[in-house]
């Protein structure tokens, strides 16, 4: 497969915000955005999928918890489960856990209140397959916007996380929202399916974001698929 035939879907679901600028993000890496809608059960032969942010369903019983009920999801865990890259970005990130393609939960910010900023981040684990252009313990610097990104899970969870490599990236300086263990994304078993709260979508050129720091995520997909 050419990076140009790598076919990589985003999701629109009602109230999706980050649609637009996530498809951006694929095609400045080089593959082929595709569009899809939530009603569809159907992934109209994409070889990666991205859930952008944004406020699914308006959010109204919990970030995420009605959006997991979409046709597509279902058809979306269906194809992570036979290991097609799956990322999931801050509302994203919050359908992948209510959807049990990732452990833990997205609670209210500690403090109870909206951030927005541009934050650093650690490159924890550079072997999955949304991180491998980067350099473990490389400083990234990635926009985030949200008021329930405080991620959470049991002792033993975290405990596995940790052990298993499987903390993506890691808030230094500052923990904007009371992440436990500072986590600000995570990866499945298999490396292939991961969440952040940041947007790297909004870090993929320097004229438009504070940094390119995202692109290198679009980009590590993309060289997934190639490869293949």
């Amino acid at each position: 497969m050419s990076a140009a035939g790598a076919r990589i879907g985003v999701i629109t679901f009602p109230g999706s915000l980050d649609d637009g600028d996530a498809r951006r993000a694929v095609r400045r890496a080089g593959a082929s955005d595709v569009a899809l809608w939530h009603g569809d059960a159907d992934l109209h032969g994409v070889d990666a999928v991205i859930v952008p942010g944004g406020f699914s369903y308006g959010d109204y019983l919990r970030c995420g918890a009605i959006a997991k009920f979409a046709p597509v999801m279902t058809e979306v865990v269906r194809a992570a489960g036979q290991g097609m890259p799956v990322l999931g970005v801050c509302n994203g990130f919050q359908v992948l856990c209510e959807a049990g393609l990732l452990p833990g939960v997205l609670t209210r910010n500690s403090g109870l209140h909206y951030v927005c900023r541009d934050q650093w981040l650690r490159v924890e684990n550079n072997t999955s397959t949304w991180t491998t252009r980067y350099e473990a313990g490389a400083d990234l610097l990635i926009p985030i916007k949200h008021g329930e990104g405080r991620y959470v899970a049991e002792e033993p969870v975290l405990d596995r996380l940790e052990g298993e490599g499987r903390v993506l990236f890691r808030y230094v300086e500052d923990n904007p929202n009371g992440s436990r263990r500072d986590i600000a994304g995570i990866t499945d078993e298999r490396g292939r399916v991961a969440g952040l709260m940041p947007h790297p979508e909004h870090a993929i050129d320097p004229l438009t974001g504070p940094t390119d720091d995202g692109l290198g995520m679009f980009l590590s997909a993309l060289d997934t698929l190639v490869a293949a």
